[in-house]
């Protein structure tokens, strides 16, 4: 067999058995990657190159090696969800840096992390001063968390409205110009519904590279033509008129009426409107 093609032949191999390693793992080890983990990757990744242009290590030598690298982490795995301590071991635990406020030096020596490399963290954050966090934590990974200051905290629609209401994940109902029919269905629409949207529009199908539907029902499309302009959804837009449009005419009929009680009906249902209207414009025009 030529050289080549046996080398070819050798690098197919352990290609793919690199993937169904790595599916094995799973994905944790892709996003999270403790020391040992790092250090597996290297020494896999080492052995594989090396097998793929070294004809003189057999396959069986070296495939038995990177089982060895690859499975040895999977037992780690297995063993570490199942005991915290050794999970604890291996992993690592998360360092505080800054607690109540306050910044930890005993903690950033132990680290060996310098002053300089916190604040630096710590803008990758958007926090700029020492001062705006009431907590921060180094994690084993190295990824530094920070909690603000409550004063500090960016304003959130829970704090302006007790109840506000659910916001679900978009639904992707066409890509490539092909109609997805699970996520349709999971918003309780049918693509009639998605052919009458696509009308209004005055869009075909084929001619859309993407389109979502939020929780309100709105949908946004992307063309293939970007030259193309395409208006803003108006559903929820539509929503506020209709609602300050219902205010108008409990309002008029108040004036209208010659019943006192009738009015006083009127009058006290288009003042909860106006404020039912005030209440939700600003998630409206959001």
């Amino acid at each position: 067999m030529p050289i080549w093609l046996e080398t070819a032949i050798r690098s197919i191999c352990i290609l793919i058995g690199l993937f169904v390693i790595t599916r094995i793992l799973g994905k944790k080890q892709l996003s999270k990657l403790s020391f040992f983990e790092y250090i597996v990757g290297i020494t896999v990744g080492d052995i594989a190159g090396t097998m793929s242009v070294d004809l003189g290590i057999s396959l069986q030598e070296g495939i038995t090696s990177i089982l060895i690298w690859s499975l040895f982490p999977v037992a780690v795995a297995r063993l570490s969800l199942r005991n915290k301590k050794f999970r604890d071991f291996v992993e690592g635990n998360s360092t505080v840096f800054i607690k109540n406020g306050k910044i930890l030096e005993e903690n950033l020596k132990r680290e060996k992390y310098t002053v300089d490399e916190l604040l630096e963290q710590l803008r990758k954050k958007d926090v700029f001063r020492v001062a705006d966090v009431e907590f921060a934590v180094l994690e084993p990974n190295g990824d530094l968390n920070v909690l603000l200051k409550r004063e500090k905290q960016p304003l959130t629609v829970g704090d302006v409205f007790p109840n506000p209401p659910r916001e679900k994940e978009p639904q992707t109902v066409i890509m490539d110009g092909m109609i997805l029919d699970e996520p349709l269905a999971t918003m309780g629409l049918g693509r009639g519904w998605l052919k009458e949207q696509l009308d209004k529009q005055g869009v075909a199908i084929e001619n859309v590279f993407l389109a979502q539907v939020d929780s309100y029902g709105q949908l946004t499309i992307d063309l293939y033509d970007d030259k193309i302009q395409i208006a803003e959804p108006q559903e929820k837009m539509l929503l506020l008129a209709a609602m300050k449009k219902v205010q108008a005419d409990l309002e008029l009929y108040a004036l209208q009426t010659e019943s006192e009680e009738a009015k006083a009906l009127y009058e006290r249902n288009a003042a909860k409107m106006a404020e039912l209207a005030q209440k939700v414009e600003p998630l409206l025009r959001n």
